[in-house]
């Protein structure tokens, strides 16, 4: 983890973007962490800190939990167990290909359009 202060930042800041490479880097102020450059692979990265970082997101799940902490909640195992239960009982899809190999299309629908 490289720190820098924000002086230094500003003065290069493509260079303290390249640093994220190797892992973060903690902007100062007066000797007191004020930002953390991070580094985003993708769009994916982006949402998961975006969403971490979510007071509405955030707001949910201690909510969940204290439900889960006073009693509102059900085991690991027993989730998994209704979920395959579930599964099971489902009456399997009709599927959506004729004799022919094309997909079925629904009534009322057309090949007109395509």
């Amino acid at each position: 983890m490289k720190v820098a202060t924000q002086s230094e930042v500003a003065a290069d800041f493509a260079e303290y973007v390249k640093a994220t490479k190797k892992g973060p880097v903690v902007v100062t102020n007066k000797g007191k962490p004020v930002a953390v450059l991070l580094r985003s692979e993708g769009q994916d990265d982006l949402e998961r800190l975006l969403m971490g970082h979510s007071p509405k997101l955030q707001s949910i799940l201690e909510a969940a939990r204290k439900r889960f902490r006073e009693g509102g909640g059900i085991a690991h195992e027993t989730f998994w167990k209704e979920v395959e239960a579930e599964n099971v009982t489902r009456e399997p899809r009709p599927s959506r290909t004729g004799k022919n190999g094309r997909t079925r299309l629904g009534p009322g629908k057309s090949r007109a359009g395509r």
